[in-house]
């Protein structure tokens, strides 16, 4: 699938993650920002660069939208200060249905967090805000991927 991060890069993905590992928030509506923030706090305490892992936003629209991409690329990209952010939110504009159940995503209700690997592979996955017991399964999830690319 297709889109460009909120600084104009074009991005394919999974393929153009650009660690092996990636923590990916997948958002259907603006008020889930709320809930992708929830995590933050817990994410910089794992140090995911310090582990080789990225981290990404995925806002996810349907293709309809395309039309209108400038001015809520551009609403978005504004609201963010750190371009960092802006270069890990890649906006996309797709038919949502095959990219749903690819990932087994029954609802937009609720953000959806996974560890996906460059190749495509999900390792994990949770949904919702933050919450302790998420958090730690995430924490083991990066702890066995570390050992898993031990020599």
């Amino acid at each position: 699938m297709d889109g460009s991060n909120l600084e104009g890069k074009r991005f394919a993905l999974p393929g153009d993650f650009e660690a092996e590992y990636n923590v990916v928030f997948v958002a259907f509506r603006r008020e889930q920002q709320a809930d992708v923030d929830s995590w933050l706090p817990f994410l910089r305490e794992q140090k995911l660069a310090e582990r080789g892992i990225r981290l990404y936003e995925l806002p996810t629209l349907n293709r309809s939208y395309r039309l209108m991409r400038g001015f809520i690329d551009g609403g978005m990209a504004r609201g963010i200060p750190e371009k960092a952010t802006r270069e890990a939110t890649i906006t996309l504009y797709i038919d949502k249905s095959p990219f749903k159940k690819a990932l087994a995503i029954s609802s937009e209700d609720r953000i959806i967090t996974l560890i996906v690997a460059r190749d495509g592979r999900v390792v994990w996955r949770t949904d919702g805000r933050f919450a302790p017991g998420a958090g730690a399964e995430l924490a083991g999830a990066l702890d066995a991927l570390k050992v898993r690319e031990a020599p």
